[in-house]
């Protein structure tokens, strides 16, 4: 069995974007061409080369019949003008020259056609060249009961249309092979960038960011290659912070479980083993966040939701532990407030708010629903009126395992409730975020949309 070629080795079997496109753009050029030469031939020049040359053989016609019917005496004038005038030559008594196969080509070709149509039998020409070296085609037609010779100068068939179309065929291949390769380099540029970020991307190296520019289809496709790019880049950076923040806030009850088993071993007390399992239980919930948070929760079906009965019942969970915490829960909410929304998913995000405020703030609490930033949005928020956040660590601490103890106080939670919030509006399209409010305190708030049967 032979081994399967790598990626890099098919690649680079295969032809470029480049390559092909310059291909394709030459083929479809030069068929161009040649379907414009085929219809220019047969619907203009071939009409033309064939009027012209059924007026040809109507003059030398019309000039044997002439010289016959003019006395002699003005017969060398007439010769004499025909010659000067039109190129034309008369010689009496000219056997009509024998078929000696030579073809002179398409024009002439037409114009034996036209002479043999007007004398009844076939005619061809005979090549002679003059003392000039002028180039002269003869043939016999017959007048006035004799064969009259009648030859005319190729000079005067000025118009070649093959050698026309030769040529601009000729001058136009490397105008379009030029063309090509311009068009061909736009269109893979992009590409090519964005094949080597790629590849970048796969060797592990740092995600880079492409121009937006070019057709629109391409500045789409680098669009959200910088927006994978972007994800991939965040969650490089969320496993790092995850690794750090888990080893760290395990060392602690780690620590203390090795001290409590020390002393369990010289002087056993219930109290010690408590301890142990308290800080068992708070790794345990820690790993969980975290596998949460790592995971993602699986997003389950939208539904119609009714804010103001679902918001009491989310107070009346939190209510008495709120009550021993010397917090006071209240609702704001319409009556006829709808969201279509992920039910479980909300909830989740509300609790974690919810729970943060009750660990923070003492005092009102409020639950407040109402129209969002935008039409068809409604936002949750609840209000509290803590020790508030700084404004330039509003966003940050939304990042995992970030916890503000100087304006919060120390020692609760393991600072994945508000990264956790906010993953879970994300992968459903939600909008979350924090602000001071008038007065002291926090909002903190989620947008979800409206449903759709009802308006805000």
């Amino acid at each position: 069995m032979q081994p399967t070629a790598s990626l890099s080795e098919t690649g680079q079997r295969r032809r470029t974007l480049r390559q092909q496109t310059l291909r394709a753009m030459l083929v479809l050029v030069l068929a161009l061409e040649l379907a414009f030469a085929g219809v220019a031939l047969l619907f203009v020049l071939k009409p033309m080369a064939q009027r012209s040359a059924d007026d040809l053989a109507g003059l030398m016609v019309l000039s044997a019949q002439t010289w016959a019917e003019l006395p002699p005496q003005t017969r060398p004038a007439f010769q004499q003008e025909l010659h000067n005038r039109y190129r034309l030559s008369l010689l009496p008594g000219m056997q009509p020259p024998a078929d000696d196969g030579v073809t002179h080509g398409l024009y002439i070709g037409f114009v034996e056609q036209s002479l043999q149509q007007r004398i009844g039998h076939a005619v061809y020409f005979r090549r002679q060249t003059d003392a000039q070296g002028h180039i002269w085609l003869w043939t016999s037609i017959p007048a006035g009961g004799r064969d009259i010779g009648v030859g005319f100068d190729t000079r005067r068939i000025q118009t070649q249309p093959i050698r026309a179309l030769l040529i601009g065929l000729a001058l136009t291949l490397p105008l379009s092979f030029l063309l090509a390769l311009w068009w061909a380099r736009r269109i893979s540029r992009p590409l090519v960038s964005m094949e080597q970020a790629a590849a970048g991307l796969a060797r592990g190296d740092t995600p880079q960011r492409l121009p937006q520019s070019g057709p629109r289809e391409i500045a789409n496709l680098a669009a959200h290659f910088n927006q994978m790019a972007e994800r991939i880049d965040a969650l490089l950076q969320a496993r790092t912070t995850l690794l750090v923040g888990v080893s760290h806030d395990l060392r602690s009850p780690l620590a203390r479980i090795r001290l409590a088993l020390e002393l369990q071993r010289m002087a056993p007390t219930p109290e010690r083993l408590d301890q142990i399992e308290r800080d068992v239980l708070a790794m345990d919930r820690l790993i969980g966040e975290v596998l949460q948070l790592a995971r993602g929760l699986r997003a389950q079906a939208a539904e119609d939701l009714v804010l103001k009965p679902w918001l009491q019942e989310r107070l009346q969970m939190h209510d008495e532990w709120a009550t021993s915490r010397g917090a006071t829960l209240g609702v704001q909410c319409p009556d006829d407030l709808h969201a279509w929304v992920d039910a479980a998913a909300l909830q989740r995000v509300v609790d974690n708010f919810l729970t943060n405020a009750v660990h923070y703030a003492a005092g009102p609490i409020t639950l407040q629903a109402g129209p969002g930033s935008s039409p068809g949005r409604v936002r949750i928020a609840v209000l509290d009126r803590g020790p508030g956040i700084p404004a330039d660590q509003l966003d940050a601490v939304f990042a995992p395992f970030t916890r503000l103890d100087s304006a919060r106080t120390p020692g609760h939670g393991s600072g994945l409730g508000l990264a956790i919030a906010r993953q879970l509006a994300q992968q459903h399209g939600w909008e979350v975020g924090l602000q001071q409010r008038d007065g002291g305190g926090l909002i903190a708030w989620v947008e979800a949309p409206v449903s759709s049967i009802h308006s805000v």
